[in-house]
């Protein structure tokens, strides 16, 4: 009988979930290997320690105490998998399920407690996660279909353009259909990302406003860049009139690590090249003193290898500066309202040489 009671001391010891034990004034008198392995306080700094120490609050404690006091949670002294967290060393909130009763002595009288609780994190991420994949189902189901009859009729759309543009230049409704295009990637690689965390068991979040989170569903690639500073140390003219797309998108590169300087027309943008050198050009297409064509053909003259993105907010090219542009050498053209800020890094990238 002995030797039972000594191995199932050494089980309770020894056992993976949080032993904790409490004499009649709620101080810890016991605590297992399993609480000091989740918990991360070892015997020495809890043992002689008062109980609330171990959670987040005295309110919660008392709450515990409490439950197990009543009826409700599994009988008289009793608490069968009564739900509380846990204050771990770190900090950390660790949501368990406590069994647990009240010890009493030979008079009946409270003599302290003993708990067994388990650690609910994995449960309540498996529990998420087989949410998440009935959110995915529906998702796909809900969200491709209607994207598929989009996808098709901006096919449609795009072939009606081409027949009623005749000679006209079509570059501009030709972008505006495959930034469609890529939009609507772009929802199906979310609808498919939610898919691959269901499958893979596991999903990763960040932060999304004050201490609310969010789950991250962007493609694991555009992860792991998020660190890297594809566009840091570039150095970027813009010439704009407009003072407000100057400044926006001034702000935007500059937050990438760009070193930013603006000109008003393209009288200002030579006089900005002719005093230090850039790596790429943003210039608008319709500017006073010099457009965006006669900019290209000068920067094209004295400096044939930087690179030139023009953008304009026209849907009609009316003095075809664009054509023009394209017909020279122009390979990318942006349109800038509203500003696609992936858009626009993806273009630099290819301009200078840096896209993967």
């Amino acid at each position: 009988m002995a030797r039972t009671r000594e191995r199932l001391e050494q089980l309770v010891a020894q056992s993976p979930d949080i032993v904790v034990g409490t004499d009649r004034k709620g101080t810890v008198v016991y605590y297992n290997d399993g609480a000091q392995t989740i918990l991360g306080y070892t015997g020495d700094e809890i043992l002689g320690s008062f109980v609330g120490r171990l959670y987040p609050s005295l309110d919660e404690a008392k709450r515990v105490m409490q439950a197990m006091r009543s009826p409700e949670y599994g009988g008289p002294d009793v608490v069968e998998t009564f739900q509380t967290t846990y204050l771990s060393k770190d900090g950390a909130g660790i949501p368990v399920a406590i069994s647990g009763t009240l010890l009493r002595d030979e008079d009946g009288e409270e003599d302290g407690t003993i708990g067994f609780a388990k650690d609910l994190r994995d449960i309540l991420h498996k529990d998420k996660l087989a949410t998440l994949g009935e959110v995915a189902v529906g998702l796909s189901h809900e969200i491709n279909n209607p994207l598929a009859v989009i996808l098709n009729q901006a096919a449609l759309l795009e072939r009606d353009v081409e027949e009623l543009a005749g000679e006209r230049d079509i570059s501009v409704e030709n972008e505006r259909l495959d930034a469609i295009r890529r939009e609507i990637a772009r929802i199906s690689e979310i609808v498919e990302r939610l898919g691959e965390m269901v499958q893979e068991d596991t999903y990763e979040t960040k932060g999304y406003v004050g201490p609310a989170r969010m789950v991250d569903l962007r493609p694991r690639s555009e992860r792991d860049l998020d660190d890297r500073p594809e566009l840091s140390g570039l150095r970027i003219l813009i010439a704009d009139d407009d003072g407000g797309i100057c400044h926006s998108l001034e702000e935007i590169l500059s937050h990438d690590g760009c070193e930013v300087v603006t000109a008003r027309d393209g009288t200002e943008a030579i006089e900005a090249l002719e005093a230090g050198s850039f790596d790429v050009v943003l210039s608008d297409v319709v500017m006073p003193k010099m457009d965006g064509y006669d900019l290209f053909q000068a920067i094209r003259k004295r400096w044939p290898g930087l690179p030139v993105l023009m953008m304009t907010a026209f849907h009609y090219d009316k003095d075809h500066i664009i054509k023009r542009s394209r017909v020279a050498g122009l390979e990318t053209v942006l349109f800038k309202k509203p500003v696609d800020p992936d858009r626009l890094r993806e273009a630099i990238l290819e301009a200078v040489g840096k896209a993967s």
